[in-house]
């Protein structure tokens, strides 16, 4: 069977047959389910849920997310989500609410979908919204349900969760506990709900798996392989993930750091190194480094929590992983001001990107906002241009000017620097630009950028580990 589940806008989606024709195959009734939390994580997945042919109830304390979801805007930016929230609420199998009375009712499957930030002055991870969210539910679950945990918390919480869950729940221990971590690429989100690279079910009995496997009846009859583990397995498996990544991302660009003091060409060596099968190309890219609201704290959060376990030894390098990717960001400014002769001050600089990454509206721990924060602070007039944080980027710092395109942000500036790699950035032609800068010289913060082609066009090129 062929399931219709093509997150593209022009897909024509029959998602109600083929989900029941795969319950059928499990011989389970179809649950209803809930999503407690609506923002990026809980929105994605309460409307690609509907999409495949679930009924959902969205549920958030915030009832201007709500009114903005039920009138089918999606409140942040991810390509295809808006279309795929027109189709789910056309099909009358989805709507938003902040009930959570009204959630307890409705619900077989419980998906907690809340943030878990860092905690002010503290590597820890904040838990307080998860919760709450647990506490509000807890107390309308009359009935035998299933919570599933996908935030990303530190190990140790769906136990705690277990025991709060069950003692403020009027059916008590009818209410069971799983974890189903989240994997989610900001910019493919939609692709990662509905076609991911792996399920991971972390359950205490055979009943939550069954439930678990009815709630993604079709992604795995799309021969998603499931790993089904215990709670504290399932815990650990994002931030293991997560952290793996970022030594990979950070590793990389350490060599660039060895790079620049030889005179060697990371981008060379990182290609000569992909070729190993035993190391691969995949996040061994140089540059600026990784930011957001995942990894910068996932790993701050993992150490904290293995110090507090007694192994903190075991996870210390983590500290250098973070400390080498917060170093690329000061590396960059550094070139900017190589470029201008040593002093910043009065420097016009063009910022192409506020974004932590292309196809995201996202400005957590952005990379390419702290650079030019800092370009700003040290006296440099800085103008930032982003195809979708251009909003989020004004109201967290107002002092920073922007633009609406690159070409005219870059009229009379001194140096461009590329922080953030959307495709127009890519696809610059380094004629058009030289035609309205005042010097031609650009740091490439992301290598994206051909050096050849900007150096025939008479640009003086920059990049971290680069000749």
């Amino acid at each position: 069977m062929t399931l219709a589940t093509d997150p593209r806008p022009d897909s024509a989606l029959r998602p109600d047959a083929d989900t029941a024709a795969v319950l059928d195959v499990y011989g389970a009734p179809v649950p209803r389910l809930t999503v407690i939390g609506t923002g990026y994580l809980g929105a994605t997945h309460a409307i690609c849920m509907a999409v495949l042919g679930y009924e959902v109830l969205g549920v958030d304390v915030d009832p201007v997310k709500v009114e903005w979801l039920n009138s089918g805007r999606v409140p942040f930016f991810e390509p295809g989500l808006p279309e795929l929230l027109a189709k789910a609420l056309d099909s009358g199998r989805l709507r938003f609410t902040t009930n959570f009375a009204e959630a307890g009712d409705f619900g077989d499957v419980h998906f907690l979908c809340v943030g878990t930030p860092q905690q002010k002055g503290s590597d820890a991870a904040d838990l307080r919204y998860v919760d709450s969210a647990v506490t509000e539910l807890a107390e309308h679950l009359r009935r035998r349900t299933l919570v599933v945990g996908k935030s990303t918390v530190p190990v140790g919480t769906a136990a705690r969760l277990t025991e709060l869950v069950q003692r403020l729940a009027p059916a008590g221990t009818d209410v069971e506990l799983a974890w189903n971590p989240e994997f989610l690429r900001e910019g493919y989100a939609v692709d990662d709900t509905l076609r991911p690279d792996r399920l991971v079910f972390g359950t205490e009995s055979a009943w939550a798996e069954e439930r678990l496997r009815a709630a993604f009846a079709p992604v795995i009859a799309r021969d998603t392989p499931v790993v089904v583990t215990d709670l504290t397995t399932a815990e650990l498996v994002k931030v293991a993930a997560n952290s793996f990544l970022a030594t990979k991302i950070s590793y990389i660009n350490a060599m660039a750091e060895v790079c620049e003091a030889t005179g060697a060409d990371v981008t060379g060596l990182a290609e000569a190194l992909s070729y190993d099968d035993r190391i691969g190309g995949r996040f061994l890219k140089p540059g600026l480094g990784f930011g957001g609201g995942c990894l910068p704290k996932d790993i701050r959060a993992f150490s904290h929590r293995a110090e507090e376990l007694g192994v903190g030894q075991a996870v210390a390098f983590l500290r250098e992983v973070d400390a080498i990717n917060k170093r690329r960001r000061a590396r960059t400014v550094d070139l900017v001001r190589e470029l201008v002769g040593g002093d910043l001050a009065g420097a016009r600089i063009t910022a192409l990107g506020a974004a932590f990454k292309p196809n995201s509206d996202d400005i957590r721990d952005a990379p390419a906002l702290d650079v030019a924060r800092t370009l700003h602070q040290a006296g440099a007039h800085v103008t930032v241009v982003d195809p979708a944080a251009t909003e989020n980027a004004r109201r967290t710092f107002p002092e920073l000017t922007y633009g609406s395109d690159a070409l005219t942000a870059a009229a009379g500036a001194d140096v461009v620097v590329l922080l953030t790699e959307w495709t127009q950035f890519r696809e610059m032609d380094p004629h058009a630009m030289a035609a309205v800068v005042s010097h031609r010289r650009i740091v490439d913060g992301r290598h994206a950028l051909n050096p050849s082609q900007w150096r025939a066009a008479g640009w003086e090129y920059r990049a971290l580990g680069r000749p």
